[in-house]
């Protein structure tokens, strides 16, 4: 006899699973390594700049900017996620990275989503290239479409990283603590 508890966590594990099936085929996993990366970040770039023009400007004043073209999440109290992108310098490819997190709270769901790292000072792409694995937390700005008016401004008032997330898709609700953990691969 499955208990409600169990029977709940059992079937949002499994609408989470089929929500993100195809996500999870969508993130490279298995794909054909750096070209595929690629091709998905200079679509996920172009999407950007045409849905939101302002992103433009701040990316040709950052000093690097790294791509994640989908992240898949899933959470049923305990969450995570995962994507892989590329890090650009004057819009060439000279890394490929990771996103990995993992969540414990109040949540429950699915989403996929898209971001952009913006790194404004040669500093701050320095210290993200030199780490071992750099951890998105404090000190990070992040936007959405829903606070667009932070895309628009002067990039002398834009933080030293700045995250903005879009195309989310699927609906994850709770309140988490997390941290997303970027890591080089080799694709």
């Amino acid at each position: 006899m499955i208990s409600r508890r169990n029977f709940v966590i059992l079937g949002a594990g499994a609408m989470g699973l089929a929500a993100c099936d195809a996500g999870l085929l969508g993130n490279g996993v298995g794909s054909n390594g750096s070209s595929t990366i690629d091709a998905r970040v200079d679509a996920t770039r172009d999407y950007l700049f045409s849905s939101y023009p302002g992103t433009q400007t701040i990316a040709q004043n950052a000093k690097g900017v790294l791509y994640i073209p989908l992240v898949t999440e899933v959470g049923v109290g305990f969450g995570g996620s995962f994507g892989r992108g590329a890090l650009r310098i004057n819009d060439v490819t000279v890394d490929y990275y990771s996103a990995t997190s993992a969540s414990f709270g109040l949540q429950i769901g699915a989403q996929q989503y898209a971001h952009a790292i913006f790194f404004m000072t040669d500093e701050a792409l320095s210290n993200f290239r030199r780490s071992n694995g750099w951890v998105a937390g404090a000190g990070v700005e992040y936007a959405t479409p829903q606070q667009g008016g932070n895309v628009g401004r002067d990039t002398t008032e834009i933080d030293p990283v700045t995250v903005f997330i879009f195309g989310q898709q699927g609906l994850i609700v709770g309140a988490t603590i997390e941290g997303v953990k970027y890591s080089r691969i080799i694709p």
